[in-house]
């Protein structure tokens, strides 16, 4: 072959090889790839012994696109797949996965439309994939940037959109939070089309009693929230919608400008939006606090999963470096926050006690977060005298977020149960592993296999009965 020749097959070859890199997304690949249908599987095999205490559904949810372009999706994109285990009895009596039907999964398998009302601001053709929790009899797929919640019904089966009887002026968040002396959910919503974050409350009845907008500089991506006994907390943190990006064709239209600056805004719970005080930290993001509760000297203590910068070159993912265990500790009266790290071992998805949301807790749980989301095992912190302690089966066990659930309702915190589901390299598939609180670092004493994989996805609740 002529040495022309040869050049221009190298340079055909290398172009190649540059597309066929383009192409590829690690979010679509491994077990982050979606599973192509709906699965019912009865009577799970279990390793050990499940607790007869443990009777109810452990519930998750996570993207599960029909189609997508590898060039530009993103991981929190694409419609949403419930998946559900249902315990009772010591016995693991069904799994079941299905779509969060949106109007793209419907019109892909010619499926009726989904019922309930449209939603002002719906945006993705109505995708619900973020998390998925029971509140008053109802069971919610949810989303953030202002998509309607969708009611699934104790199957899993999609029953509507829901906007709490007409009440609901915009639309939730992923993340709103229980109040539990109170019962009502707590949430921050943000959309694209808004230059506010929405305070919501929602009654016991299903209805949403109380809003309040507060106004922001710019139009920040607001995915999680908090309260306290006396505040609700807000985040203004510098990612903020982007033009560029949008019009580059990237699904996620939100980047790092840290020159927005970051702070922490506390709202008095039952204030209006002049009743603010907006206290500064330094430039980074937080998907996740783990808790937040007010001090003996009435100072706000919060503590968050603490990303130093977020969507700054990685426009597919979170993929911006480590994410540490961080305290902010908030005085009212002092416009700076006081920082403090706690553990910096990269981790995320944090959870706690929820018996304890926005009260003073001690022990907090968390996953690890790597190049394949996670490190492999699960962290629990005792926050009071600083020790952790780590769950781990081996570098081919991938947990997922740990959630608490209580041996019973008046149970001392900690004296329980954490549940996960964890995926198997070595096997492709999922299981649900059951690990003693107080004996954390030990084996499980029960593992629930299921039949095929669960895909990595975000985040989920135990819901009883």
């Amino acid at each position: 072959m002529e040495d022309s020749a040869v050049t221009a097959r190298l340079s055909q070859l290398m172009l190649q090889s540059l597309e066929n890199l383009m192409s590829t997304n690690p979010y679509l690949e491994g077990n982050f790839a979606p599973v192509e249908d709906e699965l019912t599987a009865f009577d799970l095999e279990v390793t050990g012994e499940l607790p007869k205490e443990l009777d109810g559904r452990f519930l998750r949810i996570g993207p599960n696109p029909l189609e997508a372009d590898p060039k530009s999706h993103h991981w929190f994109l694409g419609s949403g797949m419930a998946h559900g285990l249902r315990l009772r009895d010591g016995k693991a009596e069904w799994f079941r996965s299905r779509f969060v039907r949106d109007d793209k999964v419907v019109a892909a398998k010619d499926w009726p439309p989904v019922p309930g009302p449209a939603g002002a601001l719906q945006l993705g053709e109505g995708i619900a994939n973020t998390n998925i929790m029971s509140h008053e009899g109802k069971t919610l797929a949810l989303v953030e940037a202002g998509n309607l919640p969708v009611e699934l019904d104790y199957e899993l089966e999609t029953v509507a959109r829901c906007d709490f009887d007409g009440t609901l002026p915009g639309g939730l968040s992923a993340h709103p939070h229980l109040d539990p002396d109170t019962g009502e959910l707590h949430s921050a919503v943000y959309s694209p089309l808004w230059n506010h974050i929405q305070y919501v409350v929602i009654g016991t009845d299903n209805r949403v009693r109380k809003t309040v907008d507060v106004p922001v500089p710019g139009q920040p991506m607001v995915h999680d929230c908090m309260i306290t006994k006396n505040y609700f907390i807000l985040l203004d943190l510098p990612v903020i919608l982007d033009f560029e990006v949008a019009e580059a064709g990237y699904g996620l239209p939100y980047k790092w400008h840290p020159e927005y600056g970051a702070r922490v805004g506390l709202l008095p719970r039952e204030g209006s939006a002049e009743d603010v005080t907006w206290h500064e930290v330094e430039p980074c993001y937080v998907f996740h606090p783990m808790n937040g509760y007010e001090d003996e000297q009435g100072r706000v203590v919060l503590d968050v999963i603490r990303h130093h910068k977020m969507f700054d070159q990685d426009r597919l993912g979170p993929g911006e470096g480590v994410s540490t265990l961080d305290r902010w500790t908030i005085d009212p009266k002092v416009t700076r926050v006081h920082e403090q790290r706690l553990d910096d071992m990269s981790q995320e998805f944090p959870r706690l006690d929820e018996r304890l949301t926005g009260k003073p807790y001690r022990y907090g749980y968390t996953a690890g977060l790597g190049a394949d989301v996670s490190l492999g095992g699960i962290k629990k912190h005792d926050l009071l005298n600083g020790s952790s302690y780590l769950h781990n089966e081996g570098d081919h066990r991938v947990f997922m977020e740990p959630v608490f659930v209580p041996r019973s309702a008046d149970a001392a915190e900690d004296d329980g149960w954490i549940l996960a589901y964890v995926y198997d390299k070595t096997t492709d598939k999922s299981d649900v592993v059951v690990i003693e609180a107080q004996d954390f670092d030990s084996g499980p004493i029960a593992t629930v296999h299921l039949p095929r994989r669960v895909p990595f996805g975000f985040h989920g609740n135990w819901s009883a009965g």
